[in-house]
């Protein structure tokens, strides 16, 4: 009998904290910038509105590169440069951009050139939605405007 109430528990607990889960970010706009022979790093470019409530994105990763940090411009002695921040907070409802030149995704040790026409698989992880797969497309965007990256 004791074992019935346990497991009663534990699917409580368990459904409970499945509903309670926030409704995943809508992801949009997504590219990579390509790169040439030879770069240690690529940035990742999309556009990010939080579903339901307020959320944080506080990770990526992609199995294309060693590492991925979410990056921000500022602008230092007339100069810009980039800054490693640990989260970006995604208000209630509001679209996000990540930006040439702004805030963005930056890949860390590339581990081979990123080619346009592929794709790369990227994992966005949020506070409360939890994590995001998404399929990225690699862009040449050398006819775009100048960038830092």
């Amino acid at each position: 009998m004791f074992s019935f109430f346990r497991n009663l528990v534990w699917l409580s607990l368990t459904l409970g904290a499945a509903s309670a889960a926030a409704a995943p970010p809508k992801v949009t706009d997504a590219w990579i910038r390509a790169t040439p022979p030879g770069a240690v790093t690529a940035a990742a470019y999309l556009t990010i509105t939080s579903a339901g409530g307020a959320d944080r994105l506080v990770g990526a990763s992609t199995p294309a590169a060693g590492a991925v940090e979410i990056h921000t411009q500022i602008a230092e002695a007339g100069s810009q440069r980039m800054l490693h921040v640990a989260e970006l907070t995604l208000p209630a409802g509001e679209a996000v951009r990540l930006t040439p030149g702004g805030q963005h995704l930056m890949l860390i040790d590339i581990k081979t050139p990123m080619v346009p026409g592929t794709k790369v698989a990227l994992s966005l992880r949020f506070a409360e939605a939890g994590t995001v797969e998404i399929d990225v497309p690699v862009v040449d965007a050398r006819a775009q405007a100048p960038s830092t990256h």
